[in-house]
């Protein structure tokens, strides 16, 4: 009923799975879950035109009733009945009006909020090489102009179907009064049907171009806010702006092809069933002269003929509205038909009480669409509470290692085992509350500092998250802040600085308190000074607890009980930091390239 409000569900409604079905069909799940609201909005459509076909009736009527005629010479003095008659019909079109719109409109958006649900739910379950190959600004695109096409027309279709069908009443009610009037009246009803057919074909593809490059223009301005501080570095925004402009240009031409289309087709198609009222007006005039339908009789059969007229006026609108859902909802399921590389295998396990102890055997990995392996036959242990310096040229492969540790890619051969366990074994939520990764680049939400840290834990304690801050060297800068932990950074936290950035991310992989800690290079944006203070609270922390550091500078090598070089994809030296120097040729030239490489390390 109208105003009632849509159950609440935890989980949006899936598609049908059918893949070779038609778009509107792999929407029945989500329509079925509505089907009380859909159809009685259908139900009120048709009643109310089935009252808007009544009207004409009740008019000519009324018009036989006051007009003298040969057989009825004594009209009848008052058309007051057929007055109400018609006034209760209108209001009666009027509320099943708003009940079918008002249905049709919460049946459309419900369906919209299941399609955007579906695809930021399936969006969440994708792994990292759907994002390596997709643009950010597609994806954006798809979850919002796409879905709203495909919601606009479910909001009005059903209604000018329904209306659409209508016709079948009207035509059986004017060859009740005129056979050949009928004949006459629909006649040109093919060319519009032929030219529907050919509108289609044409606004299709057009249609998917223009989605496209809605697309497109989303991708551009979606790179240039993102990367507005590197546009302004390099004064490059006029290159930008021309960029958008090329874009919007090729939109603009798609778009204009569109309404050309529409605007070849549409006039023909709203004007040829305005010939047959013609015709019906001429030839129904010499019948009325002649007596052989009554005045009452023509006035509806021309009532009727306009009610004809609009179905196929809406046509060409009802085709574009068709054209661009059917391109948006193939859009949006390519997303969804995407299926996810990286998942829980049926038979995966929860990694329960994790010891830390972390095992490479003969792995060997290359990124998805790539002929190069990064990894050619690493073997790798990390014994519970040990720490690890991974060391090597850019390019060695250490932060694929991180990755593999995390599950964000599998391996193309060997295996990566925590506590003995293949990790394509467990599930990935254990897995990764079990491996914790503070990467060179923190990213932050555009949210308070407490939630940012507790972002691991949300139901984590105000002292914990202190805890947290404090040990990761956050603590003081943070307070120091006008509102303290309340304070709201900026889009990827862009209103702190680098540094700044970097202890808020390991305050918030140790509030999670991980088994294996990853530190892919997380000291590398800190001074000297509070590089050294972060340091000490790691080493504190550290103690029992696996870590793998990525060594990017010379510095953060002092924190590790050994050292493995990574060269041409594999492990060739493994020890202490003074044993590789004395040993390992490799080491030293690695050494000599890394920022700090003239620097002392601890012993």
């Amino acid at each position: 009923m109208p105003g009632q409000a849509e159950p609440t569900r935890d989980e949006p409604l899936g598609l049908s799975s059918d893949r070779s079905s038609g778009w509107l069909r792999r929407l029945a799940p989500l329509v079925r879950a509505r089907q009380g609201r859909f159809a009685a909005a259908l139900v009120a459509s048709g009643l109310g035109v089935l009252a808007a076909i009544a009207i004409p009736a009740v008019v000519g009527r009324a018009v036989d009733q006051a007009l003298p005629t040969p057989t009825n010479p004594a009209p009848a003095s008052t058309i007051g009945p057929f007055v109400v008659l018609v006034l209760a019909l209108g209001a009666l079109r009027a509320l099943c009006g708003f009940v079918a719109r008002d249905g049709l409109a919460r049946v459309a958006f419900g369906i919209e909020y299941d399609l955007r649900a579906l695809l930021y739910q399936h969006l969440s379950r994708q792994s990292f090489s759907f994002y390596d190959r997709v643009q950010t600004g597609q994806l954006v695109s798809r979850a919002n102009a796409d879905v709203r096409s495909v919601q606009m027309y479910l909001a009005y279709a059903p209604a000018l179907l329904v209306t659409t069908a209508s016709f079948a009443v009207a035509i059986v009610l004017m060859m009740r009064v005129h056979i050949g009037l009928t004949v006459l009246a629909v006649a040109p009803l093919p060319g519009v049907y032929l030219l529907g057919v050919r509108l289609r074909k044409e606004l299709f593809p057009l249609s998917w171009v223009v989605q496209a490059h809605l697309a497109e223009i989303a991708s551009v301005v979606d790179e240039n806010v993102t990367g507005t501080r590197v546009v302004k570095a390099f004064a490059a925004e006029s290159r930008q702006i021309a960029l958008l402009e090329r874009a919007a240009l090729r939109l603009r031409w798609a778009s204009l092809r569109q309404f050309d289309t529409r605007a070849r087709f549409g006039p023909l198609m709203e004007n040829l069933p305005r010939l047959g009222l013609a015709l019906v007006l001429l030839y129904g005039g010499v019948l009325a002269i002649d007596g052989r339908v009554s005045i009452g009789d023509l006035v509806a059969f021309s009532s009727y003929v306009v009610m004809l007229q609009a179905p196929f006026r809406s046509l060409g609108f009802l085709f574009m509205l068709s054209q661009r859902a059917a391109a948006s909802a193939q859009r949006i399921y390519e997303v969804l038909d995407t299926e996810p590389e990286i998942v829980d295998p049926p038979d995966a396990v929860d990694l329960r009480q994790p010891r830390g102890d972390v095992e490479l055997r003969q792995v060997h990995f290359a990124y998805p669409g790539r002929d190069v392996p990064v990894l050619r036959g690493v073997d790798l242990h990390l014994a519970p509470g040990e720490t690890v310096a991974l060391v090597g040229r850019t390019g060695a492969g250490k932060s694929s290692v991180a990755r593999l540790l995390t599950r964000f890619y599998d391996v193309d051969a060997g295996a990566v085992l925590v506590d003995g366990r293949d990790v394509r074994s467990l599930t990935l939520a254990s897995l990764r509350s079990a491996v914790g990764v503070v990467v060179d680049e923190p990213f932050l939400f555009s949210d308070t500092l407490f939630a940012n840290i507790a972002y691991g834990r949300p139901d984590a304690s105000f002292d914990d998250v202190r805890r947290a801050a404090a040990a990761a060297g956050a603590a003081d800068f943070i307070t120091s802040l006008p509102e303290g932990y309340d304070t709201v950074v900026g889009e990827r936290g862009y209103t702190l600085s680098g540094g700044q950035r970097q202890r808020v991310a390991i305050a918030r992989t140790l509030l999670v308190d991980p088994a294996v800690l990853v530190l892919d290079d997380a000291t590398s944006a800190v001074d000297a000074h509070r590089e050294e203070e972060i340091h000490e609270a790691l080493r504190t922390l550290m103690a029992g607890r696996t870590t793998l550091v990525i060594a990017h500078r010379l510095s953060t090598i002092a924190l590790a009980d050994r050292v493995v070089l990574l060269a041409g994809g594999r492990a060739v030296a493994d020890g202490t930091h003074h044993e590789l120097l004395g040993t390992e040729p490799r080491y030293a030239e690695v050494l000599s390239s890394l920022p700090d490489g003239r620097s002392p390390v601890a012993p």
